[in-house]
């Protein structure tokens, strides 16, 4: 099962409260802003700052 399209318009960074995007692959978040990907596991994104990697 896949992010939903209502929940991707609800969350935002947690770092910098900026929009965020799904990553091609289906398996992460991306903040632009912040250069960050916030991984998801199991279908469940996990927004935490500590979790974040760096987009590269």
């Amino acid at each position: 099962m896949a992010i939903s399209q209502d929940l991707l318009e609800i969350l935002a960074c947690p770092k910098c409260k900026g929009d965020i995007k799904l990553n091609e692959a289906g398996d992460g978040l991306i903040c632009e802003t912040c250069r960050l990907i916030y991984p998801i596991k199991d279908d469940i994104p996990i927004m935490l700052i500590e979790e974040a990697l760096p987009l590269s």
